[in-house]
């Protein structure tokens, strides 16, 4: 049976089904009230110089993390590529990218699976880690953790090619609070980063995507996404992206791209078009648009380029920079102490059909329970008008305090030209 996407009943109860997924989803009246912050214990102060030494991802604690692949440093955000551990501390990283120590996808699972061999330049990376006395003891030290992990231990030189050449990489911005935080709750995330900080935030992950795939052909997709907060599935209190390589796309990426054999302009209709008619788009700029999501599990905003290209770097850097923009945004009317999910949707580069690149950001705060597991529909806390009014005020009022990109038009700002989407010209 066919369910329209959005309708709202007599005693204000709204039934959704997500036009991309088919997720059923209702919202009961007098449930969007309640307090979206995830639960916390009582902020503590902080100790002297405790703010930069939090958690394995702060700058003080640099050989905690598996080797750096690289990092961006100064005002300019240079890159570095391939620190050697004697020599970590010698910059200070306003973001880093290393491989994640437990991954989801092992580098043993690429190894046996698909008989996969790192690239010479990174053997050579690998044997240069182990000669420095330093990068010697990081590599026996991560493997010791590892092997008491996964009860299995490998020679020092295949714990250190896995450890570099992996295929799930942690993106870690510098700060786990602000500066001259004096409380553990002063926490930084997305929203708290400056608009050119999010830029550089973004383009760095776009990059790790490309040399991921290009370092692991055996992947078929690469997947990116964010989650913050322990109660959105983060292990540390402090900024991070994941990007996990993996060999098949998914079922939701191979819904959509059996939908797109049908209609190639389904993200057009089926949700910037629906999004136009229900007065559900939330801001834009030019290069981007933010649509309040319908069919969503928990309230989540959608953010679609609206550019030509696929693929997020086949994006030109303004073209990038007009999505960061909105993503930042709406993560600064989200707000730091709300669960938010954060995941990155774009065409895999072996598929043919014409998809756009688009950031979906979901906000965790509820948790599916017997209801959900019963009946397959799922109770969602706000409704999509109401999170589309709520982030108009808000954005808003970050806008006057000057928080946000200059460029974004906002609510009713928007005209049905900004959610016209090019993917299929």
């Amino acid at each position: 049976m066919s369910l329209p996407p959005l309708r709202r009943l007599a005693d204000g109860t709204v039934k959704q089904a997500g036009p991309l997924t088919g997720t059923r989803v209702w919202t009961v009246p007098g449930r969007a009230n309640r307090p979206l912050a995830a639960t916390r214990p009582a902020p503590r102060d902080l100790a002297p110089g405790e703010a930069t030494r939090l958690c394995a991802f702060c700058q003080d604690r640099y050989l905690e993390t598996t080797p750096e692949k690289a990092r961006l440093v100064g005002p300019s955000f240079e890159r570095v590529d391939r620190v050697p551990a004697s020599a970590l501390n010698d910059s200070v990283a306003e973001f880093r990218r290393f491989g994640n120590l437990f991954e989801i996808v092992s580098a043993e699972y690429w190894r046996v699976n698909h008989g996969f061999e790192p690239a010479a330049d990174v053997v050579a990376w690998a044997d240069d880690y182990l000669a420095d006395p330093v990068g010697h003891d990081h590599i026996s030290t991560l493997a010791a953790i590892r092997a008491a992990s996964t009860g299995v231990a490998v020679d020092l030189r295949t714990a250190a090619l896995d450890l570099v050449g992996g295929s799930h990489d942690v993106v870690v911005a510098r700060r786990h609070v602000h500066d001259g935080a004096a409380r553990d709750d002063e926490l930084v995330s997305s929203g708290e980063l400056t608009p050119d900080e999010h830029a550089a935030y973004l383009a760095f992950t776009i990059d790790a995507m490309s040399e991921i795939a290009a370092a692991q052909p055996y992947a078929a997709y690469v997947s990116v996404f964010q989650n913050w907060l322990r109660p959105a599935g983060a292990s540390f209190e402090h900024l991070h992206k994941q990007l996990v390589a993996i060999d098949e796309y998914g079922p939701q990426t191979e819904r959509e791209l059996a939908m797109l054999e049908i209609d190639r302009r389904l993200y057009q209709y089926a949700v910037a078009d629906l999004s136009v008619r229900e007065g559900l788009v939330v801001a834009a700029t030019d290069g981007a648009v933010a649509v309040a999501g319908v069919g969503h599990r928990y309230p989540a905003f959608e953010v679609y380029s609206t550019a030509q290209a696929h693929h997020p770097a086949d994006h030109t850097p303004a073209q990038q920079r007009a999505v960061s923009d909105l993503v930042h945004a709406l993560h600064a009317a989200t707000g730091v102490l709300v669960p938010t999910n954060e995941e990155w949707h774009y065409r895999p580069a072996p598929a043919a059909a014409p998809m756009p690149w688009r950031i979906v950001l979901k906000w965790r705060i509820s948790n599916p329970a017997g209801f959900e597991g019963d009946t397959k529909v799922y109770v969602n806390t706000i409704d999509p008008w109401t999170l589309r009014r709520r982030a108009v005020d808000e954005l808003t009022r970050l806008r006057g305090e000057g928080r946000i990109a200059d460029g974004i038009r906002i609510g009713d700002e928007c005209a049905p030209g900004d959610a016209r989407l090019h993917y299929a010209d």
